[in-house]
This record gives C-alpha cells, structure tokens and sequence, in this order.
C-alpha cells in the first residue's frame, strides 16, 4: 500500500471565551508543533460568523505560519472563492507561495456558513457555480495567461499575474461534501479533493462512491484524478489508554457539540448530548461513532477501515479541536506521530522482522558465543602464563639490586 500523507485541519473551532490573540498564538504554535514531528500538511479555513470560527484570512495566518515552520505544506482549507475577486486570490495565493518557499496548496470552496453568504449578500444558489468559475480563471492566471473576462459578479482586463507561483505548479484542492459536486468540480478540473463530509456518519458512508463522481467528470471534461490527491478528515483524541482519552476529551466534545453544532450552527438531525459521558460513548464508541477517542492501535484500526471503506486516499487529516486542554491536544498529535504514523506507513516492520530474526536463529548465533568464549579462555590462559613470567622476572631483578636502591624506592 502507497505511504499515507498525515495532515491537521483547523477550522479553527474555538469555544468562545478564551482571548482571541490567545488562541490565534496557540494554533501557530500548534503549526510550529506538527512541523517538528514531521506531519505533512496543514489546513486552515475561512469564516466569517459563528464566533467559533474566527480566521477571515487563511493566507495571512498560513503566512505567519510559513515563519514558525520549515518543511510542513500550507493549505488554505479553504478560501470561499465566490466571496473574493478571482484576481485578488490568485495573488495572494502566489504570494503566499514564495513567503513559504513553495510550500502552499490552493484549497478552495463555496463557502461553508450560509451566514457568512448571508453577510456578503450572496444568493446561497449561486455559490457553486461561481467556484467553478472562480477555478478556471485563476488556472488560467497561474500559466501565466493575460486575461480578458466578463461575468455576472467580476470582470478583467487584459489581466496577468506580474509574478507566478514559485512552486512549478501549485496543488489545486477543492472541498467535498455529501452531495456530488465536490467531487464533480474536482474531476472537471483535474486537482484534488478534500473530503469534510466525512467527520458525519452519511458522510463516511458516502465514501465508497464519492471516487466514482470524480472520475466520471475526469471522463467526461479529458482531465485525470489521482487518489493519492484525494485527502480524508477524520476526529480523534488519542492518549496512552482509552479511559484517559475519555477523561480528557469528554467536557470539551460535548461542549463543541452542544453549544457549537446543536446550538448555534442548528444542523439537521442534531441533538444535544446529556452529559459528557454520552457524548464520548455516541461519538467514538456507538453505532455510527465518528470519531476516535482511544489509543493510538484503535486509531490505526479505524484510519485501515476508512482506507478500506473509501477504496484508498493519499492523506488522512485530523480535525483540530478543542475538546481536550491544549497541553493534552499536543500530547494527543504527538501520539499519533510517534505511534500512528509509523503503524500505517511501515516504518516498523524492518525493524520487527530484524527482532524477529535474531531471536529465532539462536544456533547460528549461539555459535557466535562460543567462539567469543574460546578465544576468553584462550586469552586467560595466556594471562595466567604472562603473570607467572612477570612475577619471576621481579624476583630475579629485585635480588640483584643494592641496598641503597631498595631503600631508595
């Protein structure tokens, strides 16, 4: 099986009442954090409303964070294309690229809040096909075209990037949901693919033929798609045993779903949990559990299942959250690098079959010791002969010298 690509999504979705300049310190330390344990992307969102979910400027944080870290990619997750003129995306997006060394993915989506379309004084029909759009022409930016263009919400004139990505070329990603146009839009384009549906029960369920829309728009528009650019967004908190996961997670989730998804985003179907222990239980444990709260092997079981389930996907990217203190949620990504990582990808297994080696070819290695004790006895007997020599040649040499000498030392 191909390596799997581990990232972080943050939305972010920060319970209200902690001082925002706080919070916004604490996601780029969380960005400097997954960069030193080797993760390999990171998602940062765009919203406008909610209070939950305060970053209105994906590029400007993935900036800040470009400073902090040195290797990890950056990828806005995602920039609401039908809120922005295309030509101001594609700029920032390519500055963004060389203030981090050619480290930016483009992730781009109709916008996730109606409150926030609301705000902008955007029909929510219209927010699709302006994506589309919005894709086609900054394609067409980033080859470095000049272009002229009139649509409904934008126009430009002779317009040309007067600097293009640094990167040769740019990740394209677009945000999926449930429904099919996700996926369609990304197979009429040929780029990648970022599943969010997948943190509810119809959206993991949904996997198995989400692929199949990508692939019939790749068909039908002569694009290809690659699963290994098709990422998976999945919830987890992990520690050292199921019953600490529990205990750490267990106020922060229900409090994220009570006040944050019952509450204020009302979505359909939604119930508010009774208490915390009911909210772990139906959350990671039930029928239909969408999440992991466990132990590192529990997450590797549910990351294999996922694989399985959807036919494979090139990264699994967790979902960052607040359901546990901060010093437990780094301790929780650190767990799944040290632990998780390694399981999925392999890492192990030259070094268990090296053990596993060893201790099952004892003859050979049993002859090994006895050659070592031969030449030890071989090498004590020589010992034993060269103490007899010395001690005779000080007794010969220690009758032959004067008095004078003996008393001088």
């Amino acid at each position: 099986m191909p390596r799997l690509g581990f990232g972080a999504f943050l939305a972010p979705h920060h319970p209200i009442g902690e001082h925002p300049m706080l919070q916004f310190r604490r996601d780029l330390d969380l960005v400097e954090h997954l960069d030193r344990l080797g993760y390999d992307e990171f998602w940062c969102g765009e919203h406008h409303s909610s209070g939950w979910e305060m970053i209105a400027s994906p590029e400007m944080f993935l900036a800040a964070a470009g400073e902090r870290s040195k290797r990890i990619k950056l990828a806005t997750g995602v920039v609401s294309l039908p809120y922005h003129h295309p030509f101001n995306v594609a700029q920032r997006m390519v500055q963004l690229d060389h203030m981090t060394g050619g480290r930016a993915i483009f992730g781009s989506g109709p916008g996730a809040l109606a409150s926030d379309a609301h705000t902008l004084g955007i029909d929510p029909m219209l927010l699709r096909d302006r994506q589309d759009e919005a894709i086609g022409i900054i394609r067409r930016l980033f080859q470095g075209e000049r272009v002229t263009y009139r649509g409904d919400w934008f126009e430009l004139n002779d317009a040309a990037l007067q600097l293009l990505p640094l990167q040769e070329e740019m990740p394209f990603a677009v945000a999926s949901q449930i429904s099919p146009s996700g996926m369609t839009l990304a197979g009429k384009h040929g780029i990648g693919i970022i599943s969010i549906g997948s943190l509810s029960t119809e959206g993991l369920n949904s996997l198995p033929t989400q692929w199949g829309f990508a692939e019939a728009a790749a068909r039908k528009h002569g694009t290809v798609v690659d699963r290994r650019n098709w990422r998976v967004l999945l919830s987890w908190h992990i520690a050292e045993t199921r019953e600490k996961a529990r205990a750490e997670a267990r106020d922060g989730l229900m409090r994220h779903h009570n006040e944050y998804i019952t509450g204020t985003l009302q979505r359909p179907g939604a119930k508010p949990f009774t208490d915390p222990d009911e909210a772990v239980e139906k959350t990671a444990y039930g029928p239909g559990a969408v999440a992991t709260i466990g132990t590192p092997d529990d997450l590797v079981t549910r990351i294999k299942e996922v694989l399985a389930l959807s036919g494979g996907f090139g990264t699994v990217v967790g979902f960052v959250h607040d359901w546990a203190n901060p010093e437990n949620t780094f301790r929780s990504w650190d767990m799944v690098a040290r632990y998780v990582v390694p399981e999925i990808n392999g890492y192990l297994a030259g070094l268990r079959k090296s053990r596993e080696f060893v201790a099952t070819n004892r003859a050979y290695f049993d002859r090994a010791k006895e050659a070592v004790m031969a030449k030890i006895t071989e090498n004590e007997a020589a010992a034993e002969a060269l103490k007899v020599t010395k001690s005779q040649m000080l007794a010969a040499s220690s009758s032959n010298v004067p008095d004078f000498d003996r008393r001088r030392g």
